[in-house]
């Protein structure tokens, strides 16, 4: 048998946590000397230990994890909920960590206001394009929301048309709708690339024809869309500047978007309103 103080490092706990599992009757010694009052712990117990420190590191309360041991769960049932505890947590550090990179953005682009942007914004017309889309709908315009959508339309777009043998005959682009008549109703989202195809070729992919736009401003931005928000908000200054309006739901245009995220190239496209007179 061993000390507390022994079983303590061989199960790299402390011996006042296992005191207080001892109080809590989670893990009682194997033995108690009853004149010294000294706990002796067996290595058969370094099992049930395992499973309290996985179980409580796993965020379950110490209460729960005693209703759990005390329910003899099997090694596999045990690894199950394990597992499941598991990926709740991937999924919270994950939402967490997609949150933290938000607010960097929204930090830099609180730390770029009133400073002059490094990028040109141009006023070009937009030229008619032809392009195979394939369509779905995201909760907002936060590219928390907006990412998990494009990026499997792009991958099924560009498989189908690889079943089919049409190739791309131009860069991607992306452009946006309201799914509703309010702002803060969901964004229907359009994954696109320009092609050659007759509408209906391409079984399960829409063949569409975009017309051309006369004025749009535009502006290149450069790295992960994920950050596009100070290259949108200096856009949206300059066109308030110029006394002009646009419509914001307008195209992205990616140059590049071969390798990381951090090298793509995109032009972000807002059609302007044409005054009349």
């Amino acid at each position: 048998m061993f000390t507390i103080g022994d079983f303590a490092a061989y199960g790299q706990v402390s011996v006042r946590m296992l005191r207080h599992y001892d109080a809590l009757g989670l893990l009682r010694p194997a033995r108690v000397d009853p004149y010294t009052g000294y706990r002796y712990y067996d290595a058969a117990q370094l099992a049930r230990l395992n499973r309290i420190i996985a179980l409580k590191d796993l965020g379950f309360s110490l209460q729960q994890v005693g209703q759990v041991l005390d329910e003899s769960i099997d090694v596999e049932e045990l690894r199950g909920m394990l597992r499941l505890r598991r990926a709740e947590l991937a999924d919270t550090v994950a939402s967490a960590t997609a949150r933290l990179a938000q607010v960097e953005t929204r930090l830099r682009t609180i730390e770029s206001e009133g400073s002059m942007s490094t990028e040109e914004v141009v006023v070009k017309p937009l030229p008619a394009a032809r392009v195979a889309v394939l369509t779905d709908t995201a909760e907002s315009f936060d590219p928390r929301h907006i990412g998990p959508v494009i990026q499997p339309l792009y991958r099924r777009l560009f498989e189908q048309l690889d079943t089919v043998g049409v190739p791309p005959t131009g860069p991607t682009l992306a452009w946006y709708e309201q799914a509703g008549p309010e702002l803060g109703d969901p964004v229907v989202v359009h994954a696109g690339v320009t092609v050659s195809a007759a509408p209906g070729s391409v079984p399960g992919v829409e063949i569409v024809d975009l017309p051309p736009v006369a004025e749009a401003a535009t502006i290149v931005h450069h790295g992960s869309m994920d950050r596009v928000l100070t290259t949108v908000q200096s856009l949206a200054r300059w066109i308030e500047s110029a006394g002009r309006r646009a419509d914001v739901l307008g195209r992205e245009l990616y140059l590049d978007s071969c390798g990381p995220q951090e090298q793509w190239v995109t032009e972000i496209q807002w059609p302007l309103v044409v005054e009349n007179g």
